[in-house]
């Protein structure tokens, strides 16, 4: 059973990354703002297995938290495709003080990213109504979401790195080394 766990660990955790993303514990959050979740699994995965994957699983991602999320035509899969493309160009830094740092700047740039996208949307769809300036206090959030974001992800993406990293690769049923 171990070896199924580590071997299937990514898979499982995408599975629970719907229930983080709306359990949002209180005691994460800044002015009631909590971390952009989806980004600290999508941040290791897409740095270890390429941006084309990354691709695929920030679409896959956004999908998810789309269908579930309650019903108001914004969608956060543009986002979420563009940093699995941008985390999937980077590579997994050896020096592990500075990679810690790294994850965390990346993560702030690209909660920024996916929050004004996301905001972007809400401005489009509401252009024609008078009251769209009702709508930019919510920038405060944006920025609020980014810090937290950004101060968390040094810890949650080291560790899912060394996890997924881990399991990559483990316990295949054929080992090429040894046939040879």
């Amino acid at each position: 059973m171990e070896k199924y766990l580590i071997k299937h660990f990514p898979l499982i955790s995408f599975l629970f990354l719907p229930i983080v993303y709306f359990w949002d514990p209180n005691w994460m959050g800044f002015f009631g703002v909590q971390p952009y979740w989806p980004l600290f699994w999508l941040l290791p995965w897409s740095m270890i297995y390429g941006s084309i994957d990354g691709l695929i699983v920030g679409l896959c991602l956004g999908l998810v938290l789309d269908s579930i999320s309650p019903n108001n035509g914004f969608t956060q899969i543009p986002g979420l495709i563009l940093c699995g493309i941008w985390f999937g160009k980077l590579s997994v830094s050896s020096n592990k003080i500075i990679s810690h740092f790294r994850h965390g700047l990346i993560c702030l740039i690209a909660s920024f990213v996916c929050g004004s996208l996301y905001f972007s949307q809400i401005l489009i769809k509401n252009a024609s109504q008078s009251s769209i300036f009702l709508y930019f206090p919510s920038i405060s959030n944006i920025f609020a979401s980014v810090f937290v974001t950004g101060l968390f992800a040094p810890l949650f993406c080291s560790l899912l790195l060394r996890l997924f990293i881990g399991s990559k690769g483990r316990y295949k049923i054929i080992n090429l080394k040894k046939i040879k």
